[in-house]
């Protein structure tokens, strides 16, 4: 097996960093945007700033957390994967006692932002440590792991939403529906950059499930969010601002899947639709929060 270490210049605290992918924060923002999603829509677009404060910190800390658990499960399979044979931990930069007190002080942040919750939002909270610290085993014997990490990411608008109400409400489930099947469609993209590898080395994804249909795939569930969403805002009486930001959504939806339907897509597409993914989720939280200001 082929270990690379990275520069010898780079400080302890740059290779801390990369281990929480602060340098790559597309990956960070994108946990983020259905937590905000949610507690904007569960206080009609008015949720209290201490609030937002503590779900974007706790959106990092805890992203910061799943990030090194994932490298820690990965360290002996993340050298045989181009895309993540540099990672501090499988490139022997960190050691795995290093890693450990990371993730430990990583949650110890996400659980001391989770105190400011509400009681059921903090119980949220620790039902979903398991979703994360299990989660990378998933692709060892589940033959569809995006479906546990979009789990996660559901509990995000749950943790959120309920933190305003301190209930669950029929929207809180449309928008935690429309979330999952984002999460599928945007991380099945991510996983066909890696599907070559995946299948070398028995490794599980929804790419390599859906095969040659991944394509499809990823069109239904963007078009199943996008449905989930519409019957949301129909629900909430949302006005005409988040109509149009959901319109600027399907298209971009629209032109990621005739991408993907290229014969012959280049690489880089897969990390372009990914972090266009982002920006979407954004342009859609601007719409929820103008269209529940009526």
């Amino acid at each position: 097996m082929l270990i690379q270490h990275p520069p010898q210049s780079e400080s302890i605290w740059l290779t801390i960093a990369r281990l929480l992918r602060w340098d790559k924060p597309a990956g960070r923002l994108i946990l983020m945007i259905p937590a905000l999603w949610a507690v904007v829509l569960a206080a009609r677009g008015t949720p209290p700033l201490p609030l937002v404060g503590v779900i974007v910190l706790g959106t990092l800390a805890t992203s910061a957390a799943g990030c090194v658990v994932n490298d820690l499960w990965d360290r002996d399979i993340d050298p045989q994967v181009s895309r993540t044979r540099d990672r501090p931990l499988a490139s022997r930069a960190l050691s795995i006692k290093t890693g450990i007190i990371v993730a430990l002080i990583a949650f110890g942040c996400a659980c001391g932002l989770a105190l400011y919750l509400n009681w059921f939002s903090f119980a949220l909270c620790i039902a979903a440590v398991p979703f994360i610290v299990l989660y990378p085993l998933a692709k060892r014997f589940f033959p569809i792991p995006q479906l546990v990490l979009s789990l996660n990411w559901g509990f995000a608008v749950l943790i959120s939403w309920s933190a305003v109400t301190a209930r669950l409400e029929f929207p809180t489930w449309m928008l935690w529906g429309a979330t999952l099947l984002w999460t599928l469609g945007f991380d099945t993209v991510y996983a066909m950059a890696d599907r070559e590898d995946d299948e070398r080395i028995g490794i599980n994804s929804s790419a390599r499930f859906f095969g040659a249909y991944a394509p499809i795939a990823i069109g239904i569930f963007f078009a199943g969010c996008a449905l989930l969403l519409a019957e949301l805002g129909i629900v909430m009486a949302l006005s005409g601002w988040f109509w149009l930001t959901l319109g600027m959504a399907v298209l971009g939806w629209s032109w990621h899947y005739w991408q993907l339907r290229s014969p012959n897509p280049d690489p880089s597409v897969y990390g372009q639709i990914f972090r266009q993914n982002v920006w979407i989720g954004f342009v859609l939280l601007a719409g929820e929060i103008l269209g529940s200001l009526n």
